[in-house]
């Protein structure tokens, strides 16, 4: 790299800022069932903030050496990226997004991730990632991808860029944020239902939730390959599958009558039917949270995504503000790994706009 070429690409400054914004996925109900195995399903979720934040410093390709640096803030890393290659090494997730979205040949890109949500939190983080990093790469060119298209481009990251197993919940929730009842006709098609409740029940149903991280990253894909394995086998009739769709379409109803003691009924039938599964999907951790949440007489509680090691929780508190503030300085004071995020539900889901790079 010659000097003047160094010189140009510190000091330029971009000709415009994209900015990408999705919020994360808590209180999954009738997870398991948006999957391949499955073949249809029904899901309730909550997008909540805080969100996962994507920033597109865009600048003329002859100013900057390389076309691609991306910034994974979270992890202190900055590194190019080749465009088109399908050696996914340091990031694979963020990689395969980039690639995902054909790109004009004539800019060059800083793009930086931040997400205050611990990783391996089990909140769909990931897809939240993938959602707004591929909304804000998709304002660059003509044209733009719904919400909808958007979701499903997310999830063709994961599942066909990458392998990996994935419902489709999660990158939906981000693009659509926030109540959603998602009916999964035929794996992956899926309608989403925005769930329209008065603000008074989305006010006291935003205070009472509380989403408690369990201090560990979410690991648990041996156990998830056995799940898989056994649900594959009893098919799309599973009476365990069929026990979960359940739990979503009480979720709903309850939320919609303002019925927070049903809500959270709904909430534990869905974990132990989790548990069901697998026992390793609730692990000791989650637990042992549990048991204090049931002393504190807490209406419900879910362990966030397909459960397992790590992870979180949702929990929907009663109506006594001060007994859920002490319920949760007792779950910091139950183990120093137990952290509370600050969460409140998000009116929105994915949202894309452009600044001008000089003010």
């Amino acid at each position: 790299m010659s000097s003047n070429m160094s010189t140009s690409s510190s000091s330029a400054k971009p000709d415009r800022i994209i900015n990408g914004i999705a919020p994360i996925r808590i209180c999954d109900l009738g997870g398991w069932t948006d999957t391949w195995f499955a073949g249809h399903g029904t899901i309730f979720n909550i997008g909540v903030y805080p969100y996962v934040e994507v920033q597109v410093a865009v600048f003329l390709h002859h100013m900057r050496e390389h076309q691609i640096t991306l910034h994974a803030e979270n992890y202190g890393e900055r590194y190019v990226v080749l465009p088109g290659s399908i050696d996914h090494v340091r990031h694979p997730l963020l990689e395969a997004a980039i690639n995902e979205v054909p790109l004009p040949d004539n800019v060059a890109l800083e793009i930086t991730i931040f997400s205050d949500v611990p990783a391996g939190a089990s909140t769909g983080t990931s897809a939240a990632v993938t959602v707004a990093l591929i909304g804000a790469l998709d304002a660059l060119t003509p044209g733009r991808m719904t919400p909808h298209e958007i979701a499903y481009a997310a999830h063709r990251v994961e599942t066909q860029r990458l392998g990996l197993q994935s419902g489709i919940q999660d990158q939906l929730c981000s693009a659509y944020g926030g109540i959603n009842f998602i009916e999964m006709f035929h794996y992956p098609y899926a309608t989403v239902s925005q769930m329209r409740i008065p603000d008074t029940i989305w006010w006291e149903l935003e205070r009472r939730l509380a989403l408690i991280f369990l201090g560990r990253t979410h690991s648990s894909s041996a156990v998830h390959e056995q799940v898989i394995a056994a649900l594959e086998r009893e098919g799309d009739a599973s009476p365990r599958l069929e026990a979960l769709r359940r739990c979503a379409i009480c979720a709903r109803d309850a939320l919609y009558a303002g019925d927070f003691v049903a809500l959270g009924r709904a909430m534990i039938d869905n974990t132990e039917t989790q548990r069901a599964l697998h026992p390793a999907l609730v692990n000791a951790d989650a637990d042992a949270v549990i048991a204090l949440a049931r002393e504190h007489g807490v209406l419900g509680w879910k362990v966030n995504g397909a459960g397992g090691e790590g992870g979180s929780l949702t929990l929907l508190c009663g109506p006594d503000a001060s007994a859920n503030r002490a319920l949760l300085r007792d779950i910091r004071r139950l183990s120093p790994l137990f952290q509370p995020i600050p969460i409140y539900l998000s009116r929105m889901g994915l949202r894309v706009w452009t600044t001008d790079g000089e003010r």
